[in-house]
């Protein structure tokens, strides 16, 4: 593609916009690694918010959510937007809890939650398989999607690209810490939102298309061919009764509770405990992920299906995708890559301002996860278990140093990935099963430190036995698979947990007394604490209006995003009855929020 003087100078621009903030947090960064890793616990409740749904809007989403809609329609979104129900399960019973418990990163939780050998284990096991491989994976997966842009923009190959955003990324998560990776997600989210935006209406207005009541009737029509119903919100469960267990009933029955995710974890996790914890209050900290979750699900996901539908009558097979870009590595194509050919319509100006959003998108995540990750290599590990007497300038550098390891080898998987879906798959696979103890963890005392550990083991074991069986040519549906994870997990922690010694009982006295878990899964530990060394505090949760906040934020978020959709598609009868949905249910979520608050 070619770019003209004015997209180089909004690329540009573009650049210094979201990152020239962060140059004023360097002095700050170095003070400590609770500055560094934590922000000294002083962010408030929007910038938190924005940072979250900044990370999760990485250069791989768009590519992702167009490789689902090219495969099976837009219903396909299911296996996230499920999902929903994670984030609002953390809004209203796990984010004041988290911001409770005081920790530096959520796998220092381990040591306040748990006791003996066994806490320490999980917590350097951890620190080194979500801080290095797994932040490895993730990260690999947002810059193959950054080699696909490039190849399809500039023609680069995959080396130049990693070279490029390597450069612009550890130079800038070295410099700042997370004050910086804060204040260039909130920039980077408005460049990223108006960019895509762009992108979504030149796809639509491309003359092969239509406008939007030309890309409704032209799908429909693609969908008569291909017998995929593309523009459908539900799956088929009358033709295709296997998709629609895959794409829908498994991530709403079982999925969402079960698999351990970045960015939708069970109870809160990863970047998005890291956002809970630096936050200045519980009041902040709960209203950080509630933001999250309405941008998450209801901002974002139109912008990229559009241009994914659009891109069915563009190019509606993979050859055609080819054709246009004959020079473009082979191994690169996939249905993902539509996203980046569908650019090439963008007119003068318009180019700029996408890639620059790309490049925000790329950024956003990546900085993020480097943060995080050289957080638990540094606290959770170096520090913990090998070097604890340094001062605070020595972990800060040590942090540093981290930051580039992480890149350079996440760098290095690039080469052996393909397409965003397959890594998504893999995470997937990876972390089910354990979703279920990351809940029950805050609620039920007898979870212990070798519940993780089985957990842990007896999901990894079981993916392997599957990555193996299909090696074999032995084929186990993904629903299926899942099942079986799910329930072998389960029974191995459970079984673990009321086998093995449980936690030290002071432990969890001063956990109780610190965190608060309510609920009768913690009466037996509340029975042996006194009045008096509760101080006099008398603390109770109010349950049914969590659960109300929890079901209406549910009701609210998917009513909007179908609401949006149905206006899109011209279905304007059924756009306002979703929307009545809509106002009602935010209308109580609103209430419940103010309640909660108090």
């Amino acid at each position: 593609m070619q770019l003209h003087l004015i997209d180089w100078i909004i690329v540009v621009v573009s650049l210094i916009i979201c990152f020239f903030p962060a140059l004023f947090f360097a002095k700050r960064s170095k003070k400590n690694t609770s500055e560094f890793f934590a922000s000294g616990r002083s962010v408030p409740w929007w910038l938190a918010g924005f940072s979250m749904v900044a990370t999760t809007f990485s250069s791989d989403t768009p590519n992702l959510v167009t490789d689902i809609v090219r495969r099976n329609g837009v219903a396909g979104n299911w296996v996230w937007w499920a999902f929903t129900l994670t984030g609002l399960l953390t809004v209203f019973f796990y984010a004041k809890l988290w911001r409770r418990s005081g920790v530096l990163t959520d796998l220092e939780f381990y040591e306040v939650r748990y006791s003996g050998k066994a806490a320490s284990f999980v917590r350097g096991f951890r620190s080194i398989y979500l801080g290095f491989f797994f932040n490895v994976m993730i990260m690999a997966t947002v810059n193959l999607a950054a080699c696909k842009i490039a190849g399809i923009l500039f023609g680069f190959e995959r080396w130049q690209t990693l070279l490029f955003v390597g450069l612009l990324n550890v130079i800038f998560a070295t410099h700042s810490g997370l004050w910086g990776v804060l204040v260039i997600d909130f920039v980077q989210f408005l460049i990223m939102m108006t960019s895509v935006i762009a992108a979504a209406y030149f796809a639509v207005s491309l003359p092969q298309v239509g406008g939007l009541s030309g890309l409704v009737e032209k799908v429909t029509n693609l969908s008569q061919t291909t017998g995929i119903n593309y523009l459908n919100f539900l799956p088929d469960f009358t033709n295709n009764w296997d998709i629609a267990i895959a794409i829908f009933i498994m991530p709403i029955a079982i999925q969402w509770w079960s698999v351990w995710y970045p960015g939708a974890e069970p109870g809160g996790g990863s970047y998005i405990a890291q956002r809970m914890l630096a936050s200045k209050s519980e009041k902040d900290s709960l209203g950080a992920v509630l933001f999250f979750n309405l941008a998450h699900y209801v901002l974002r996901p139109w912008p990229w299906i559009l241009v994914a539908l659009s891109s069915l009558i563009v190019f509606p097979n993979l050859s055609d995708i080819q054709k246009a870009f004959p020079h473009l590595d082979a191994s690169l194509i996939n249905h993902d890559i539509a996203y980046p050919a569908m650019l090439k319509f963008l007119p003068i100006g318009y180019l700029g301002l996408i890639i620059g959003g790309l490049i925000a998108a790329n950024s956003s995540t990546i900085l993020t996860h480097l943060n995080w990750g050289a957080s638990y290599l540094v606290h959770d590990f170096y520090r913990r278990f090998i070097n604890s007497n340094a001062d605070e300038k020595h972990y800060v550098f040590a942090g540093r140093v981290a930051t580039v390891i992480l890149f350079i080898f996440s760098s290095l998987l690039v080469f052996f990935l393909e397409s965003a879906k397959d890594a998504f798959d893999i995470i997937l696979q990876i972390g089910a099963g354990t979703g279920l103890l990351y809940l029950l963890r805050w609620y039920w005392w007898r979870i212990n430190a070798w519940s993780e550990v089985a957990a842990m083991i007896s999901s990894f074991f079981i993916s392997i036995v599957f990555l193996v069986l299909n090696k074999n040519g032995i084929t186990i549906s993904t629903h299926l698979a899942l099942i079986i994870t799910v329930l072998f997990t389960s029974i191995c922690w459970i079984t673990v947990s009321l086998l093995t010694k449980p936690t030290d009982e002071k432990v969890l006295i001063e956990f109780y007394k610190k965190v608060k878990p309510i609920g009768p899964g913690w009466n037996y530990i509340k029975n042996k604490i006194s009045n008096d060394s509760m101080n006099g505090e008398i603390f109770s949760e109010n349950i049914p209006l969590n659960l109300l906040g929890w079901i209406t934020g549910t009701i609210t978020i998917w009513s909007s995003l179908f609401t949006i959709g149905n206006f899109l598609y011209g279905r304007i009868e059924m756009g306002f009855i979703l929307l009545s949905i809509f106002i009602i249910s935010g209308l109580i979520l609103l209430n419940v929020v103010k309640k909660v608050w108090i």
